[in-house]
Order: structure tokens, then C-alpha cells, then sequence
């Protein structure tokens, strides 16, 4: 079987879901301790730049972007997260969902993609850097997850496309 990238739809969320709580058991994907409801969740993220990845019924990671500010003079701009299941990691899958929301997000109109990385997560870093992200800075002891402080690394991506003028 081959892999597919979709538009996420509501009845994906029980599998997208079950990825998320993989990150979040992990502690270096999230601030989060637990996962939302689909409700807040779906509030919280850009409909038209949403993906999944499939295998047939299977759902192997998710991409979403959510909005960074209100204020118009940053309505490119847009936070990308992105979740793999664990026994999914490592075959290709990750690069095929950003460079999907790359093209979706600079057809939209968004001029840059940013992430927060636990700099602990080398992993997501390199995927982010292989797609064209770059660290603009470590944002120290920004919040407490089970009780210690962590760092987030902040990269993004400026489009190539859009925001050029």
C-alpha cells in the first residue's frame, strides 16, 4: 500500500487524537499533558491547511497550523505542528506532510511557518531544518512540564512565494 496525504476530516480525529497522546506520553513533543476534545481542538487550528497521512484506514501522522496572532499585520504568519505515530518515525513520512503544508499554507496566503521544539527532540529539528527551517532562537525556560522547566527551540520558515513583495 502506498501513502496518502488527505485533508484531515472530523472522523480522523479519534486516530489523531491517539497520535497526539503518543507525543504527549513522550514529553518532549508538547507543553500539553492531555489531549483536547475534537471541539477545542478544531477551534484552535486553520481549517484549509490540515493533513493526514494514510495508508489505507490507517492514519500514520497528522499537520496542522494554527494562527499566531489576531492582528492583521500577521495574518501570514502560522504555527505548523506535526505528529507522527511513533512506529512510523523514520520512513519518509514527515517530509511528505510538511512540504504538503508548505504548498498548502503559501496557497493560502501564508508568507511564514514557525514551530516550538523542545531542543531535546532532535528528531523533529532535523525534519524541520530538512525542510527548510531554521533556528531563530532558543527561548529559555519558557514553561514547566511536570514540574521542570524546558527551552524551546523556535525555527521557521520564510516562503520563497509569498510575502515577496
Amino acid at each position: 500500500m502506498e501513502y496518502k496525504i488527505d485533508k484531515m476530516i472530523d472522523s480522523d480525529w479519534e486516530q489523531v487524537q491517539a497520535i497526539y497522546i503518543q507525543g504527549i506520553q513522550t514529553k518532549n513533543a508538547t507543553f500539553e499533558e492531555a489531549a483536547p476534545s475534537w471541539e477545542s481542538w478544531n477551534k484552535g487550528h486553520i481549517e484549509v491547511c490540515r493533513f493526514v497521512v494514510r495508508e489505507g484506514e490507517k492514519i500514520h501522522g497528522w499537520a496542522a497550523l494554527s494562527p499566531t496572532s489576531d492582528r492583521r499585520a500577521f495574518a501570514g504568519i502560522a504555527e505548523l505542528s506535526i505528529y507522527l505515530r511513533l512506529e512510523s518515525a523514520g520512513k519518509g513520512i514527515g517530509i511528505l506532510l510538511i512540504q504538503k503544508m508548505i504548498e498548502a499554507s503559501e496557497a493560502a496566503g501564508f508568507w511564514t511557518l514557525q514551530s516550538g521544539i523542545f531542543p531535546e527532540n532532535v528528531s523533529s529539528m532535523k525534519l524541520h531544518e530538512k525542510a527548510g527551517f531554521r533556528i531563530i532562537g532558543i527561548r529559555e525556560r519558557m514553561g514547566k512540564l511536570n514540574g521542570v522547566w524546558r527551552d524551546v527551540a523556535m525555527m521557521e520558515r520564510r516562503s520563497k512565494i509569498v510575502g515577496m513583495d
